[in-house]
């Protein structure tokens, strides 16, 4: 998943949200023959092909790996539908009925149906540590001069939280927009601006969690994020988000599988994301046994 909208109904594409992720019901029942065979033995993950720290398509990403984790306990296999993460995603693939799961959805997301969230994580700012800005709060009076780094999620006004926070705060001039779909020839476009922050091209960057914090942990440049802090006079934008899994909706019967892989795999899947740096809060919403933060 790349990166959410501002009021969690999608992706970085409402697109994701992104309209990230509502059709067909019963897809799957008019797929080939041949996909409905292989059901038996693989399972069919859509993903996105060039998107780390969530997936690519040497397996990279913790999604892949992820993946592989969920395959392993269904004594399945996995076989991806490749496609950019954007408008049309769960139109083409899993509401195609090409695959059977997306690994990374907002666990209200319209779509799918989804299963229990996985992990909870937040918007960040992330900057140099050597520049010491240590800003937390989008309340900051900093932020007024700052050069401040923000995704654009597209032309249909939809962006990301703190971008459209910045806007309700007047703090525009001073602001940086860097498109999340960017380049597709270049590897996962999404990371141009975390680069600039590491350039110094700007100050600090507003950016969804896993994405940064896997910066924070690969990057030459030594980075420090911190979650976006004071945001509760901004609702009904929301900056911390739960990600499930999602299936087609009416597949209860994958989803049920799947809720139970998460319950008793949950100290697994918890150093999986630590080991991306994937910056957690706790949520009501995990399975209970969880202690993610």
């Amino acid at each position: 998943m790349r990166v959410l909208n501002s009021l969690g109904g999608s992706w970085r594409s409402r697109h994701f949200r992104s309209a990230a992720i509502a059709l067909a019901i019963g897809l799957a029942l008019s797929a080939p023959a041949s996909l409905v065979a292989a059901e038996t033995d693989d399972l069919k993950v859509c993903a996105d092909p060039n998107n780390l720290p969530f997936s690519n398509a040497v397996g990279a990403g913790f999604e892949n790996q992820l993946a592989e984790l969920v395959a392993g306990e269904l004594g399945k296999h996995v076989m991806y539908t490749w496609w950019a993460q954007r408008r049309g995603f769960v139109r083409n693939t899993l509401n195609a009925g090409s695959c059977d799961v997306v690994m990374g959805v907002p666990i209200d997301y319209e779509l799918v149906e989804t299963t229990r969230a996985y992990y909870r994580s937040s918007y960040v700012f992330v900057s140099r540590a050597d520049r010491k800005v240590d800003v937390e709060s989008i309340k900051d009076l900093r932020l007024r001069h700052l050069k401040i780094g923000v995704h654009l999620i597209g032309s249909d006004g939809t962006n990301t939280p703190p971008a459209q926070a910045l806007g309700q705060r007047n703090i525009v001039q001073n602001v940086v927009g860097y498109m999340i779909y960017g380049d597709y020839r270049e590897p996962n476009p999404p990371a141009r601006l975390i680069e600039a922050v590491e350039k110094g091209d700007i100050d600090i960057a507003a950016v969804w969690g896993p994405l940064a914090g896997y910066a924070a942990k690969t990057s030459a440049v030594p980075l420090t994020i911190a979650p976006i802090a004071d945001t509760e006079d901004f609702a009904p934008l929301r900056f911390q988000f739960d990600i499930a899994m999602g299936v087609r909706k009416g597949d209860h019967a994958l989803r049920a599988r799947l809720d139970d892989i998460i319950a008793h795999k949950q100290s697994d899947i918890r150093a999986l994301l630590a080991n991306y740096g994937v910056p957690m809060v706790q949520t009501g919403a995990c399975a209970p046994e969880t202690d993610i933060r």
